[in-house]
């Protein structure tokens, strides 16, 4: 089965009571048992849930694994990752995560004596330099949240091997449609199904995936017990959404290209970096591996933070919102938005300058988005 049926089929079946094409949304925290110990299938939805398999198959499928486990947000399918871990483990972490996953790690799971070390993972020698004897995990986002740096996942994942470590991919920003993490050898790849995969701005919810039978009891496990989980309406509403993934992400890609050439060139633009641009450092790699280069583009104003403010200020049919990967154009502010937890000085070493601007590419014709980006540029 192509990918393009696998968004629309892939563990998806008629419901066998009615027929009907679309799944139910099964909204019940519990089941009524036939006798003792002997239900059928489910007894309480913190534990399963029908709807919520049939999301956990369909998603699995899409990025080529055997299991997928859904959590209520990308940030609780995160923190389930760490719980695999122990008192002592070292983690090596992409050092341009999202700013919600580097306040997990550094002011909580810290605190259960777990170490990390921050690399600049798109050199994969930094990767290997960076592993200790107590190396667990090596955690990547690619391409990662606000820089858009590409890591060579088939370099990282050969690294991985060679010290039996496990190796974690964060494929939010580029979903299954254009990337599929297992293949280059991850052990779990990791989504925010808020964003790309839903694709509407309507709920929260994250998954892991992952071939790997004992991770995959682990996860469940964690699921169960932590109790994380997204409502069923929320995984009616993102089965939903993946319907439309491949048409939406063909959208995204081609849109975000056209925009990100048209402010390379602008006047007022210092920079622009977007994967699918020549100029990008890892444009080579990002195009080996990627089906297309996503939606995300990040742009520094000539003019720093007041720029930036006139720019975010002016424009009408953009949004200034958080988040990202939804079918409409949403811009964004890191310092003081997604990364405002993060430390300045930290935050400036990581390259997230204060004039930074993030554009999440929605799927409006590109030429309107042009026009009010260029409107709200002439009055900078």
């Amino acid at each position: 089965m192509k990918f393009d049926t696998k968004v629309v089929r892939a563990g998806i079946s008629p419901d066998p009571s009615t027929g009907a094409i679309v799944p139910p949304i099964y909204q019940s925290a519990t089941y009524v048992l036939e006798e003792i110990g002997k239900d059928k299938g489910y007894d309480y939805t913190r534990a399963s849930n029908p709807t919520r398999e049939i999301l956990e198959n369909n998603l699995a499928a899409l990025d080529g694994g055997k299991y997928g486990i859904c959590f209520s947000s990308g940030m609780a399918a995160v923190d389930s990752v760490m719980k695999i871990l122990q008192s002592g483990d070292h983690v090596v972490c992409s050092d341009d995560v999202y700013g919600g996953v580097s306040r997990l790690y550094n002011n909580l799971i810290v605190n259960y004596e777990i170490s990390f070390s921050y690399v600049n993972s798109s050199n994969p020698k930094e990767v290997e330099d960076a592993i200790q004897d107590n190396t667990k995990l090596i955690w990547i986002e690619t391409p990662t949240n606000p820089l858009l740096k590409v890591t060579d996942l088939d370099a990282v994942g050969k690294i991985a091997k060679k010290h039996n470590i496990l190796y974690g991919v964060d494929s939010t920003f580029s979903t299954p449609a254009l990337l599929r993490p297992l293949e280059f050898g991850a052990d779990i790849v990791q989504h925010s199904t808020t964003k790309y995969l839903s694709g509407h701005n309507q709920i929260i919810g994250g998954v892991l995936i992952t071939n790997n039978d004992e991770l995959n009891e682990k996860f469940k496990f964690i699921q169960k017990s932590v109790g994380a989980v997204p409502s069923p309406f929320d995984c009616w509403l993102t089965l939903l959404g993946i319907k439309t993934l491949s048409l939406r992400m063909h959208r995204h890609c081609e849109n975000a290209q056209a925009i990100a050439e048209f402010l390379e060139a602008h006047n007022k633009v210092e920079k622009v970096t977007y994967p699918g641009l020549p100029s990008h450092s890892q444009h080579n790699i990002a195009k080996a591996q990627m089906d297309g280069f996503s939606g995300m583009i990040s742009m520094e104003l000539k003019g720093g933070i007041p720029a930036g403010t006139l720019l975010m200020n002016g424009l009408k049919l953009c949004s200034l919102a958080e988040s990202l990967g939804a079918v409409e154009t949403m811009i964004t502010h890191p310092a003081t938005m997604t990364h405002a937890d993060v430390p300045k000085d930290e935050r400036l070493a990581r390259g997230l300058t204060d004039g930074m601007v993030r554009l999440s590419v929605g799927i409006e014709d590109k030429d309107d988005i042009i026009a009010d980006l260029n409107q709200a540029l002439d009055v900078i």
